[in-house]
């Protein structure tokens, strides 16, 4: 325990719940910027078990921010580079790679047994997915987000309401990192107050950060937070999240990408075309889905058609 001697004096129970650290298995998805200062403080606290997943690989543009990897690293899977890394930080921690995009097929394999869930992907239809599903098991999230100078960490679920009580609907416009610009001293804020906010979690310190929304605005230096536990759950489905692996050829699926976007079709038998087109607003009997790279134009072609339509719609990204 010497190694924890400087934390373990600010635990209610001392070395019992350093103990608890090192049983507890958290999840965190997405080892870019907010999982380069997440992943450090989990594995020093000692949290014993980190399975961690992307798809990506580490590139020259993001390491700005993504400050785990080095120029050697271009190139390279981040799980397998954050693996290293960490092992190298404090071998009680044992770190799991899963080098695939997450699916809600595969995230449903990987709930069992969990102590707490980290959101660290910055991806709105990761967020929605995973609140879905951590909602439905019973599990805590602990989710962040960054875009230019500002961003939030809140805690959601287990217990505490999910991520669409507090955000029912994504907003008209949605900027990405690339589009507008992503701080490297804000992301590292907002991963240190996600990493703590999981740490009292497992800890079970109170107040909880379930419930809990934290906003830092450092291009104005403004801070705030606010509860909502009494949050209610919004009343009309939301669009439902797919994996591309569910899809099957009874569906209706719109592939609302432009011609000159990377990849081809989603699944063979996707209807290629703009969010205008009018097939899309014809409800039929079918199961529709609407496919795009992120899930934004998706999201919003889905509300359209069950605002229309009244059926329920879902939606699904290539993440390219």
């Amino acid at each position: 325990m010497s190694r924890y001697v400087r934390q373990i004096s600010l635990f209610p129970q001392g070395e019992a719940d350093q103990k608890r650290l090192l049983d507890a298995h958290v999840l965190v998805v997405g080892a870019g910027g907010l999982g380069a200062t997440v992943l450090p403080a989990l594995a020093g606290a000692g949290c014993g078990k980190i399975t961690l997943v992307d798809h990506d690989r580490v590139d020259e543009s993001n390491l700005h921010r993504q400050t785990l990897f080095r120029v050697d690293d271009i190139g390279k899977l981040k799980v397998s580079c954050v693996a290293e890394r960490l092992s190298g930080l404090n071998p009680d921690c044992r770190i799991i790679p899963v080098a695939e995009r997450l699916e809600p097929a595969s995230a449903r394999r990987l709930l069992p047994g969990l102590s707490v869930v980290v959101d660290a992907a910055d991806s709105v239809a990761v967020t929605y997915m995973l609140s879905d599903l951590c909602l439905e098991a019973g599990l805590p999230l602990i989710s962040a987000s960054v875009l230019g100078q500002s961003g939030y960490a809140g805690g959601f679920c287990g217990g505490a309401p999910g991520y669409r009580a507090v955000f029912p609907d994504i907003p008209a416009s949605f900027p990405t990192c690339s589009d507008a610009g992503v701080s490297g001293p804000v992301v590292a804020a907002l991963g240190a107050i996600q990493a703590q906010m999981t740490l009292s979690l497992l800890l079970d310190l109170q107040p909880s950060p379930l419930g809990q929304m934290i906003r830092l605005d450092l291009e104005h230096w403004r801070s705030s937070s606010f509860r909502f536990d009494g949050a209610p759950e919004p009343e009309e489905d939301g669009p439902f999240i797919l994996g591309l692996e569910e899809l099957t050829e009874t569906d209706r699926v719109f592939d609302l990408r432009e011609p000159d976007e990377k990849g081809p079709l989603s699944v063979a038998w996707a209807r290629r075309g703009p969010l205008e087109d009018p097939e899309i607003l014809d409800a039929g009997t079918q199961r529709t889905v609407f496919v795009c790279a992120s899930g934004l134009r998706a999201w919003r072609a889905a509300r359209r058609f069950s605002g229309r339509s009244g059926a329920v719609s879902y939606i699904a990204t290539t993440g390219r």
